[in-house]
Formats: C-alpha cells, structure tokens, sequence
C-alpha cells in the first residue's frame, strides 16, 4: 500500500505541474475512472497475487503518462482480500457500489471468483480475470484472459502423453473448484484415449498444506509399477513450495515421474531452490524466456517499475497485461466506460501479446491465445519444449463432459447467452 500511496503522491504532483502550465497542454477532466484491484495481498495466495497488483498499477501508470483514458486520469482502487473467499464478494461490493470503479482486474483462484461472480453480475460491474481455470462457465460480466482446460490441461496430457509416452497418471491438486473440475474432465478424457481407471490415481489437499512426505511417498509406490508415470499437478498456493522440496528430498527426478504444473510459473520459483526441479515442465501460455520485442519491452517496463533487476513476470502477468490493453481499447471505441458498452466493444478486440502473436477476444468472452509448454532450469526460468502453431480459441464449456459438450457461449445477437445448449435451442441462464 506504501507503493499506492507514492504513485496517488507522484500523480497528484504530476496533475499539479500540468494545472501550472495553462495555455500550453491539456487538463486532467475533474472526475477520474476508477480502476479496482481485488488481489491477495495477504494470506496464502498472496505469493502469487502481489505481483498481479503491481502489474495493473504499472498499467495505470502507463496510461497516465500516455494521456489516460477519455481525457481522464485513470486512478487505482486497491483492496486486500487476504485470501479469504467470502471477503472476495464483500471487497468487490465495496469496489462497485461504494467506490464506483468503472472496471476491476482480480481474482486468482476459482473460489474467489465464484464468490465474487453473484455481485459483479448483480451490480452489473465489469471484471477481467487473469488466471487459468477450469472453463463451465460464462458471464456478460467477466472477460477470462487467462487459459481455459483445452489452452493448458488437454496439450499438457497430450504434450507428456506423446512425447514422453506416459500411461499412469496422478492428478494431484489443491482441494477446491478449479482442480476438482479440472481433474474431471482430465480423468474423461484420459477414458477417452484408453486409459484404465487403475492408471489413474486423484489427491487433494488443502490449501496451505506443508506435510508432503506421506503424499509424496504414494506417488513415488504408484509409479513404481512398470509404466511411465507422470504427476498433472493443479496444487495452488505457497503449497507448491513444501511439495517440490519433499520431491527433492525423495529423489523423485523428473526422468523418473515428470511434473507438469498449471499453478507454477516464474513467480513461484523465484522463492525456491530449483535444482532438483530440473526437467519438471509447466503449461502456460507465456514463458518470460520467450523471445520477441514485445516481451522485451514488457520484462524491461516491470524491471524499472518495480526497482528490481531480479524480479520476474509470470503468464498471468501477461494476462492481465492483454486485458488491460483490450479495455482500455474496448472504452476508447464505446467512448464511455459503461460496462454494457464496454462489453460489446471488446468482442473481436485484439492487441499483440507478449510470445509474438496476436491475443483475440471471443464472442465467449475467452481469448484465443498459444499454448506453451515449458521446462524448469536451474535459473528458475523456463525452456519452451512445446509450442502450439498458432493460437487456440478457449472454449468455455468441456467438450468431455456430458452436461457441457453441447453448450456454448456467444454473448453476441441473437444468442447473447452464456450457457446455449446446441441441441435444444435454449439459454439456461447466464452462467450455469
């Protein structure tokens, strides 16, 4: 909060030397947008939530030195949910009706955006929501710009499945609604390529969990049964950090049984001694490894902002980096920042993201980005082993599960529906 308050210090000088210079450049207009942030900056997912709060407020620094947005500055309204779920909701009310923000970039885990989805609907806010997770479901008023399960889950299975030719799987994950969906529609489409339900062994644990050994162990006698074996590892939080060094400590090595994370990025490892997790991969959509001008430019802008050479960006990073620039887009074409204008200019909106491509909001409210796969070094960083040709649209309903299959989201005419089953021709309502 002592970083907010030097940038409101350092914007208000700003406004004051502009108010000085009458008659030779423009005036901030009176009223300014407001901009939400609704990240952790305490509790257990404060790790890996802090970073998403500065990322949005090195943008709303961008775009004041830019001009802001409709001849407004833009100012930031930052909140501590401190990884309480039920606070989520009671924050984001805050925000919205006793605030006023015109947006809010927030949110990391499942729970906390479903807690949050019932008030950002009723008041009719607008949300973006930066962080992979497991699709079913659709709203007017969020945009996903992080992966859905056929962005990041299904290539990660298909990526160890062909490559390293793995037939055993451990589907390990935080006990909460993103890897129990996840891991349900993992589990459906392993069925679907053959795999026997003994080749498949399910975990959870809470968040915050610390003892891994007894789990680990487990792992360790299911893999020891003649099959390549491989760990799909939705475990989200500073848990991450016990579990990886209780796999060192056993001498679990990725040749032996590979790890592929979808909550573990350059972040998390920066806290963490990564030498024994050499060879474990990730999937994500962004690798700060990868090499083109725009992530040059981005890995330098967070560097200079934050004061640290040392410091990292992450995928969700870049996700909220592209839709930061999608709203202000988006706002720019309504000419407003009322959230039903906004919502229908962003659909087809696209601005280049950070691998080198173009990122392309759907009508479902979900981007078509690349899916990467990456493998940990022994200087935290990632080497991309894997890399989808081109980009890959998010789906927002499963096709592997029953009661998702024919459902689709289009919030365009005449549909404008999150939740439009094909089959029977009818809406069931805007999210479930």
């Amino acid at each position: 909060m002592s970083m907010l308050k030097n940038i409101k210090s350092m914007t208000a000088g700003v406004a004051l030397g502009v108010a000085s210079l009458v008659g030779t450049t423009a005036v901030w207009a009176e009223d300014t947008i407001k901009v939400g942030v609704l990240h952790s900056l305490s509790g257990t997912m404060a790790i890996s939530e802090t970073t998403l709060k500065d990322t949005v407020l090195m943008m709303v620094e961008e775009q004041n030195k830019a001009g802001g947005l409709l001849g407004k500055k833009l100012e930031p309204v930052v909140v501590d949910p401190a990884s309480n779920w039920p606070l989520f909701a009671e924050k984001a009310r805050e925000l919205i009706a006793k605030e006023k923000v015109d947006v809010i970039f927030g949110c990391w885990t499942s729970v906390s955006r479903k807690s949050v989805l019932p008030v950002i609907e009723e008041l009719n806010g607008l949300m973006f929501y930066p962080v992979q997770y497991e699709g079913e479901e659709s709203s007017k008023n969020v945009f996903y710009t992080g992966a859905a399960p056929n962005q990041q889950a299904i290539p990660a299975v298909d990526y160890l499945m062909e490559e390293l030719e793995v037939t055993r799987w451990v589907l390990a994950g935080t006990d909460y609604v993103y890897p129990r969906t996840t891991n349900k529609i993992l589990e459906a489409y392993l069925k679907s390529k053959g795999v026997a339900d003994e080749d498949i062994m399910i975990n959870y644990t809470p968040f915050g969990h610390s003892d891994w050994q007894s789990i680990v162990s487990e792992i360790k006698s299911f893999g020891a049964k003649g099959k390549k074996t491989a760990v799909v590892s939705t475990i989200n939080g500073d848990a991450n950090i016990p579990f990886y060094k209780e796999l060192g400590n056993q001498g679990v090595s990725a040749v032996d049984i590979p790890v592929v994370a979808f909550s573990v990025g350059e972040e998390e490892l920066s806290g963490m001694d990564t030498s024994p997790l050499v060879g474990h991969l990730a999937a994500w959509n962004y690798f700060q490894s990868v090499e083109s001008d725009e992530n040059d430019a981005f890995i330098a802008q967070w560097k200079a902002y934050i004061g640290n050479d040392e410091r990292v960006t992450n995928d969700p990073m870049e996700a909220t980096y592209i839709g930061f620039k999608m709203w202000v887009e988006a706002v720019t074409a309504a000419g407003t920042t009322d959230t039903d204008a906004v919502e229908q200019a962003m659909i087809g909106v696209s601005v280049a993201n950070l691998t080198g491509g173009m990122a392309v909001m759907n009508k479902n409210h979900h981007l078509s980005k690349p899916v990467l796969i990456g493998e940990i070094q022994e200087d935290g960083q990632f080497l991309v082993v894997s890399e989808t040709d081109g980009t890959v649209p998010g789906d927002a309903w499963s096709d592997f599960l029953p009661g998702s299959k024919d459902v689709i989201a289009d919030w365009t005419a005449p549909i404008s529906c999150g939740n439009y089953n094909t089959v029977t021709k009818t809406c069931s309502g805007q999210n479930f």
